[in-house]
């Protein structure tokens, strides 16, 4: 379940071989080219894909390193830690901003701040790790429960009553509040609501607080057989709940549906309690020697996650601007008729620039923490 570096340090290698699948297939998702599976797509209203549980794995991974970060303050507010979590959250969204304002300024637009799209996926991690943060060094964890519980709730009244899941914006109240505070064009335009809009982050947060108890788990005096345990059995009852509800709410990754928080954190404990039986079988000496194959592979991705994934954004742009993409699918679907499996192969190799670079600071032991 860990390995022991040369200081003394012990490091779950599991949550950052899990952390670093999630950021590989965030990446592959991301970076198809053309015609691509239908998996590899998100769902365009209701349903899911494996697509769609790739950021909602990672809002769950950021749950429970917020809580190991934490724990070592001993959820002290004092005004370092305070600053420290103010000043995360602001790089992040700050961050994910200038992702927005670099895909309109390469294009030439570099005074594209009357259009420039407010929300997407790092303004999200930042809100909900704020949001997680701030409750974890304020409020006694034994409400974390309840607060989970709250927060669904609320939401849930708010998609029912205010027409949530009509896939029109003029009706959605999740649509209809962006609009009116941030104005439609700084909005997502290719679909009914911003994916990663304002009200929607509510669950988002509740997911991440989920999250954060399964890191209340980890660390607890347990031991593994008993944790991993406790962590089946409590994916099993989220995935369970969470798919037996949706003759009600339908899973729903675009309003980020009270039934998807629940079934994507169930499956994505699952996940964790079997990566970390296969690390507990089959451990890694030690941190630099994290091992070979598929562990070293997800670990580089793993130490580095939210660099390698804001490189690989960058790195996107700029390969559409400069026709790089084009021209590596073209090369690529020469070999590779199909045009599906030549854009999975366009997408893997993708991955597989992004995975050079962060093996490079894997082994000069550089960790950028954004």
């Amino acid at each position: 379940m860990d390995a022991t570096s040369k200081n003394g340090n012990k490091r779950l290698v599991s949550l950052d071989v899990m952390r670093g699948l999630t950021v590989a297939m965030m990446i592959l998702v991301n970076n198809g080219y053309g015609e691509s599976f239908s998996q590899l797509h998100h769902v365009e209203w209701n349903g899911m894909t494996v697509c769609d549980l790739v950021f909602p794995f990672f809002l769950f991974m950021m749950g429970i390193s917020t809580y190991l970060s934490l724990k070592k303050t001993q959820f002290q507010a004092t005004p370092a830690v305070l600053r420290k979590i103010l000043k995360r959250g602001i790089l992040l969204f700050l961050i994910g901003l200038g992702i927005n304002w670099f895909d309109n300024a390469i294009e030439g637009d570099l005074l594209c701040f009357g259009h420039l799209r407010i929300w997407a996926v790092m303004q999200r991690i930042a809100l909900c790790y704020l949001a997680v943060s701030l409750f974890a060094i304020t409020v006694k964890h034994k409400y974390a429960f309840p607060i989970i519980i709250a927060l669904l709730a609320i939401y849930t009244v708010i998609v029912v009553l205010g027409n949530g899941y009509a896939e029109d914006a003029a009706a959605n109240i999740l649509a209809q509040v962006d609009l009116r505070l941030f104005g439609y064009e700084h909005l997502y335009h290719k679909s009914p609501v911003d994916p990663e809009g304002l009200v929607s982050t509510i669950p988002a947060i509740a997911h991440t607080m989920i999250g954060f108890l399964c890191g209340q788990i980890i660390c607890s005096k347990k031991d593994v057989n008993a944790k991993m345990l406790r962590m089946v059995d409590n994916g099993v009852r989220l995935a369970v709940l969470g798919f037996a509800l949706v003759i009600w709410l339908p899973l729903n990754k675009r309003i980020w549906s009270p039934t998807f928080v629940l079934a994507t954190c169930g499956l994505a404990m699952l996940l964790l309690a079997l990566i970390i039986r296969i690390e507990k079988t089959n451990p890694p000496r030690s941190i630099k020697k994290g091992g070979d194959g598929a562990r070293l592979f997800f670990l580089v991705f793993g130490m580095n996650p939210l660099f390698l994934y804001v490189l690989s954004e960058l790195m996107a742009i700029l390969f559409g601007h400069f026709g790089i993409s084009e021209w590596l699918f073209n090369t690529i679907h020469s070999a590779v008729s199909a045009p599906k499996w030549a854009s999975l192969a366009y997408a893997f190799t993708f991955v597989m620039l992004n995975w050079l670079v962060g093996y490079v600071l894997y082994r000069r032991k550089i960790f950028i923490k954004l």
